[in-house]
């Protein structure tokens, strides 16, 4: 009853009412008419149990310009939403102007004011124009649209001034004038420059997530592999980081930049590979890359550039989580180097590497020294961290500490203006008249004194974030109380000698913040691979092919962009140790079968495959001897010989083996590093040794010496029963050979005795036989042999 009686006697009266709705016809009827007949929403969806001045919801869509000046006219343009369960009768929308605030803190506590104060909010606007709204029911919107010459809008003198808009009227079960709803916002007013300007540096990040993985392609060009294409959604025309880039190169502003980001899209710019489950494919968004640097580097023309440590590694976690890690800070030092180099080869330019940005701008001892500790000597504060007790802002850098670092504190409320969901066009517009509004109470603070501040934004704006952005420094490009400066410049600014420089304790670090650093483990998850990689790149022959693409991805491990990622961080860190081990077992020994040795000494191999695509070295094999009593090698238990194997090749290394007592010997085989580092897993495999004995020895011998014997006897004997054989022959060979002398001597004999009977005569009696032997060598017999028959005729008997 109270808040209506006070609004009561605030109304405007009929006839006055009657007035404004004439005057404002022409503007409001068309509008109104097509709204009321279009519902913007369900009434049974969209009303809520709203009730005072919370009834309707007043929305600010539009307010130009920003900034005025005397001779323009502001146009304040928007939508009142029946939030209530009643019918909303007899309305008006009104303009209320005033009062100027007085202080940034002032501004600030009118910003975060929900519903309508009498104490405080002003009446509405004179004569001005208004808008009329008969009806409106539950849960229906309606627009609304209210131009009004600066002239009158009763600004006095230069200074911030609280602009709302009012829908004041009655609902269906009290009928009576009250304000159903207010927004409120500010028109900051400087007709004139000032005479000193405040000095606005306005960081522009261009920072991403992490989408390189530590594996590349086989060929020599070692082709990136990407973990998902989601770069190219933000590279693409009207994408988030496109938006950053068409947006910024218009802008005065000092472009901070991740290399990482860079090198990630000069890598998809040069043909890259996707993973698709198991598989890798190519990437389709080559022309896309192209098209953004090609842009980012005619973008950048005339601006400062700062590059950031490579990946832009969380300060803040390194310092809480990870400086007791050993190595971690390496990897601080190797991101910075990076850093400069990148951005040169990139975009051919020269980029500032001397400062560092904690998340959020918030600092401590600990996180100073990290943040230092890699060469930069200037650290990206923020006032709600490093806090100045003053009535006004001073100037953003200042010693902090012992003088020998340099802080650039930037303002917190200009900072954060533009965070939150900056797509609905009423936050966007708040978000820049507040903006606006506090940059010029900063000049109005000390408007004799010129100072410095710096503007560091969110790391990673939306698209609609960035636009808001945007629309607000081109509300500072009259440079009526403000004017632009680079970090640089900004950096070296002459210091407030009012301002802190005393660096906050660790115990005011903000608890939200440290819930979201990345944990103990991830820094030993990093220092296991680092150390697998370092104990990896000694035994390769090329080994940049490696250590370049796995120190990029632990780099990336250690990502601001991992806060509030638990999981998505672990399960990088894992796929990067994971593959890394992969490589390692690449190079492995061949598992071996049990052997059996027979004698006093053998051979022993052991196979080393190498399935890289590269060769190795500097490898040493051990082969030791579970029992070097039994079987020792080369005078010891273990022996030791190199290894150096080609890319896709194996090699056999042979060990001498000397066998003292029978039996079976364990046997384990291991690589090392030249440095006597272990090399992955070490190989066992037995040896069964069946010594041989003196006796046996002599047995042995004496039974080989009897087959020697036994064979020189056997080939004696074939060798004399050949020869008799040989001898028979030739004695055959001879007598036939008499023979046939002697038959050839026999048939000359014949020839010549016919040849002598011839010559006689031929007398001889062919029947008279002669008295010879009948083998040459019998005698010639006394007398002939007995015959039974008649001697014949002629034959001569001696009686």
């Amino acid at each position: 009853m109270g808040e209506a009686a006070d609004i009561q006697g605030t109304g405007p009266s009929p006839a006055r009412r009657w007035l404004r709705r004439t005057i404002t016809v022409a503007v409001g009827a068309p509008l109104l008419a097509g709204l009321l007949q279009a519902p913007s929403a369900s009434p049974a969806a969209a009303a809520e149990d709203a009730t005072g001045s919370k009834t309707v919801d007043v929305s600010l869509d539009t307010l130009t310009p920003s900034a005025p000046v005397d001779g323009d006219t502001v146009t304040v343009s928007g939508t009142v939403t029946n939030r209530g369960k009643k019918t909303v009768t007899d309305a008006t929308v009104n303009l209320r102007v005033g009062p100027q605030m007085t202080s940034r803190s002032e501004i600030d506590q009118v910003s975060n004011r929900t519903g309508f104060r009498s104490d405080s909010d002003p009446a509405p606007l004179g004569e001005a124009p208004s808008i009329e709204i008969p009806r409106l029911g539950a849960g229906l919107s309606t627009e609304f649209s209210l131009s009004v010459p600066v002239s009158e809008l009763g600004l006095d003198e230069s200074g911030v001034y609280q602009l709302g808009v009012s829908l004041t009227g009655q609902t269906s079960d009290q009928r009576y004038d009250r304000v159903l709803g207010i927004e409120r916002t500010f028109l900051p007013y400087q007709p004139e420059a000032s005479e000193k300007k405040t000095q606005v540096t306005y960081l522009w990040p261009l920072i991403s997530s992490a989408h390189v993985s530590a594996e590349t392609g086989t060929d020599d060009q070692q082709t990136p592999v990407f973990e998902d294409d989601d770069l190219a959604a933000e590279l693409r025309p009207g994408g988030r980081l496109d938006q950053m880039v068409s947006l910024g190169k218009n802008l005065p502003v000092t472009w901070v930049i991740d290399p990482d980001l860079l090198a990630s899209v000069d890598a998809m710019a040069n043909g890259y590979r996707v993973k698709d489950g198991t598989v890798h494919v190519p990437g389709p968004n080559q022309a896309v890359a192209e098209q953004w640097l090609d842009g980012l580097e005619k973008a950048i023309q005339g601006h400062k550039v700062v590059a950031l440590p490579f990946a832009d590694p969380d300060l803040a976690s390194l310092a809480h989580r990870g400086k007791d890690v050993p190595g971690s800070l390496g990897h601080l030092q190797s991101a910075t180097s990076l850093a400069a180099m990148t951005v040169e080869t990139v975009l051919h330019v020269q980029a500032s590497t001397d400062f560092a940005w904690p998340a959020d701008g918030a600092v401590d001892p600990s996180i100073v020294a990290v943040a230092t500790s890699a060469g930069a000597d200037k650290v990206i504060a923020r006032s709600d961290s490093v806090r100045d007790d003053l009535s006004y802002t001073p100037t953003a850098a200042r010693p902090l500490g012992n003088g020998s670092t340099t802080a650039v504190v930037s303002d917190a409320l200009l900072s954060t203006a533009f965070e939150g969901d900056m797509v609905r066009a009423e936050n966007s517009t708040l978000a820049v008249q507040e903006f606006l509004a506090q940059s010029l109470a900063i000049t109005l603070e000390q408007p004799e004194q010129q100072r410095s501040v710096v503007v560091a934004p969110q790391r990673v704006p939306t698209a609609s974030q960035a636009q808001t952005m945007a629309t607000a420094l081109r509300g500072l490009s009259a440079r009526r109380w403000s004017e632009p400066l680079d970090l640089l410049a900004a950096a070296a600014a002459k210091p407030d000698p009012d301002a802190s420089t005393t660096v906050p304790s660790s115990s005011r670090y903000p608890k939200k913040l440290r819930d979201r650093e990345l944990p103990v483990q991830a820094f030993r998850d990093m220092k296991t691979t680092r150390d697998e990689l370092d104990d990896f790149r000694v035994i390769l022959t090329l080994p940049d092919r490696v250590v370049t693409p796995f120190g990029n991805a632990i780099n990336r491990e250690m990502s601001t962009s991992w806060r509030g990622q638990a999981r998505a961080a672990a399960v990088y860190r894992n796929d990067v140790l994971e593959y890394l081990q992969d490589l390692t077992e690449s190079v492995q020994l061949v598992d071996k079968s049990d052997l059996t040795l027979s004698g006093r000494s053998a051979t022993i191999p052991v196979t080393v495959h190498n399935q890289l695509l590269q060769g190795v070295d500097h490898l040493v094999l051990r082969l030791t001897s579970g029992n070097k009593n039994r079987l020792e090698l080369n005078g010891e238990g273990y022996a030791e010989l190199p290894v150096k194997i080609n890319a896709g090749h194996s090699q056999s290394v042979k060990f001498t083996a000397t066998a003292n007592v029978n039996g079976q010997v364990p046997m384990t085989a291991q690589l090392y590093t030249e440095d006597g580092t272990p090399y992955g897993q070490p190989m066992t495999f037995n040896v069964k040794v069946s010594e041989i004995t003196a006796t046996v020895m002599l047995v042995i011998a004496g039974g080989v010496l009897l087959l020697v014997l036994a064979g020189v006897r056997m080939y004696s004997q074939r060798k004399r029963v050949a020869a008799r054989n040989a001898e028979a022959d030739a004695e055959a060979e001879a007598e036939a050979e008499k023979a046939e002398e002697a038959e050839e001597a026999a048939e000359a004999e014949e020839a010549q005795e016919a040849q002598d009977s011839g010559a006689n005569g031929g007398t001889e009696p062919e029947d008279v036989e002669a008295d010879e032997p009948e083998q040459p060598s019998d005698p010639t017999p006394d007398t002939g042999p007995e015959s039974g028959s008649p001697s014949g005729t002629g034959e001569k008997v001696d009686r």
